[in-house]
């Protein structure tokens, strides 16, 4: 199937590559993807998008063509720095993924770079998920709330979870359990989502962050990792509260303090789409020469 772009500014390798997804691989030009119960693969020529899988709705609503990018960026575009990053990654748009999905490939990612939260997603799938076929190719989906419900920590250790282990599986019993809606979770605000997520094991200020900003569509939310606190450190430290820099110049960690601060400043500085503008610094942070 293809759909036109038209008007649509959208970027598919830039909005794949920067961080937020961890189970699309490129081969060629094509990018192979799962969500769900889909596999799918996506391909940008132009300004067309060709992709098999999936219909066009699927496509619009997964990779937020229905964002006003023009109006978001224009938002955001608040300095020197992050207009530069906006220039760089033009087209760049936030993923909507699945709730479950996202919340346990989060948990899983804490402390590990980006390399290593594939790997361990990848054998997670292939022990606990269902295998399938996809254009001549073997895949494994993402392991439902009941098979993760009824895995062993010593299972989920062997796919390289180490200490997250005991949080998947906990995790997972209680979504199970309790047969907690987590797509329901788009209809409360952000801070009534995120007091919800606490309730979950595993789950912190970041790990929550990520789960409202690539899941249910929380704008606002703004991840801080060892990248987002370095960019603000050095380009936003003049506009920092008072005696916060020297505080976060003292160690490497956050305090669940230190990162509300920043949060705040970043939701009062960059405005209701503070998660767009994060995702533009990390990206442009992260790939600097």
């Amino acid at each position: 199937m293809k759909f036109e772009l038209g008007d649509v500014v959208f970027d598919l390798d830039v909005s794949l590559c920067c961080g937020q997804v961890f189970r699309f691989r490129k081969q060629k030009d094509w990018w192979y993807g799962l969500l769900g119960d889909k596999i799918f693969k996506i391909r940008q020529v132009g300004n067309c998008l060709e992709f098999e899988g999936v219909d066009t709705s699927f496509v619009r609503g997964f990779f937020g063509l229905g964002d006003d990018l023009t109006k978001i960026t224009q938002c955001i575009n608040k300095d020197p720095y992050i207009s530069a990053a906006i220039k760089q990654f033009e087209g760049l748009r936030l993923i909507r993924q699945d709730p479950w999905e996202c919340l346990i490939s989060f948990i899983c990612a804490t402390y590990k770079n980006i390399a290593a939260i594939e790997q361990t997603l990848f054998k997670m799938s292939q022990k606990y998920g269902e295998k399938c076929c996809f254009d001549g190719q073997t895949f494994w989906l993402f392991p439902s709330v009941e098979k993760l419900a009824g895995a062993s920590v010593e299972g989920l250790e062997a796919c390289g979870l180490g200490y997250r282990a005991k949080y998947v599986q906990v995790t997972a019993k209680r979504v199970w359990e309790e047969r907690i809606d987590l797509e329901s979770f788009r209809r409360l605000s952000y801070v009534e989502a995120k007091r919800r997520l606490f309730e979950f094991s595993g789950v912190g200020l970041k790990v929550a962050d990520c789960v409202l900003l690539f899941s249910l569509e929380k704008m606002e939310a703004f991840p801080v990792d060892v990248w987002v606190k370095r960019i603000l450190l050095k380009q936003y430290a003049d506009q920092l509260p008072a005696g916060l820099v020297e505080q976060l110049l003292r160690h490497d960690s956050l305090s669940n303090a230190e990162y509300e601060k920043l949060g705040t400043f970043a939701r009062n500085y960059f405005g209701a789409y503070a998660g767009y503008a994060q995702e533009y610094l990390y990206h442009y942070e992260r790939t600097k020469k």
